[in-house]
């Protein structure tokens, strides 16, 4: 009862500490000084370098979705709904959950490696003597970076899914080009779309504050690095596909 104790209050402390240290990072976005050259180079690495992981993952994910859908539709006469499930299946779920599972193992990991090495090596402490403050130096700029690009990547991957299912559709399974395109858009709602920039915006700001947290906490020496983005990618994975389930029951029941 004991161990189960301090693990209890082990998990209180550390969700409380993530908890004020995402609300101190939102704070701060609205607060001077802003590093525009910090920020820019976040917006590359997270948004332009996670295109091909994010495009390729979605591409080969739209024409294995047609696949199985037509193979099950098959059984009960039902082909003719495959556009539509695809279409709905990559922009409901897929799309926005499989970019943040990507952002969170490419940018996440980099993000609390590159921190916790520089905590490792001293370079926070710099940072202090020089009055710059880590929140608003490293923390900050990558936040806002990944709430403005991971729903992009969401938008993108959605898109490129699509037309991964499409190309499948039409080449191997002897879709209408023409039908297959009109069925797509024709299904899709507003509220899909939404929800599914919703959660990327979502995912992103996880993704970001797992790396940031996990890197600025991070133990002394190459295990307390390793450790470090080990933790970061696990609670970004672990948050994004909680989140994905709570975004979903609060958007659908409308």
């Amino acid at each position: 009862m004991a161990a189960l104790g301090r693990l209890t209050l082990a998990a209180l402390a550390t969700i409380g500490s993530v908890t004020l240290f995402a609300c101190s990072a939102l704070v701060h976005i609205f607060r001077p000084p802003f590093y525009a050259g910090q920020f820019g180079t976040a917006l590359v690495q997270i948004g332009w370098l996670s295109l091909p992981v994010v495009g390729l993952t979605a591409l080969f994910t739209g024409g294995a979705l047609v696949m199985q859908i037509y193979a099950g539709g098959a059984r009960f006469n039902a082909e003719a709904v495959v556009p539509q499930i695809v279409a709905i299946g990559m922009v409901r779920e897929l799309g926005p959950v499989l970019v943040g599972l990507m952002v969170a193992a490419r940018v996440t990991a980099a993000i609390a490696a590159e921190i916790a090495t520089m905590k490792v090596t001293e370079q926070l402490d710099a940072l202090i003597t020089l009055s710059t403050d880590p929140m608003r130096y490293l923390t900050v700029p990558r936040v806002l970076a990944a709430l403005l690009a991971v729903p992009l990547l969401v938008a993108v991957g959605d898109i490129i899914g699509i037309m991964g299912g499409y190309f499948v559709a039409t080449g191997s399974l002897g879709f209408s080009s023409g039908a297959y395109l009109r069925n797509t858009v024709n299904f899709l709602e507003p509220l899909d779309i939404a929800s599914s920039l919703i959660k990327g915006t979502a995912f992103g700001l996880i993704a970001a504050l797992m790396g940031c947290y996990f890197g600025l906490n991070a133990g002394r020496g190459a295990r307390g690095v390793g450790r470090a983005t080990k933790s970061a990618v696990e609670a970004a994975a672990i948050l994004i596909l909680a989140a994905n389930f709570i975004l979903t029951a609060v958007i659908f029941a409308l």
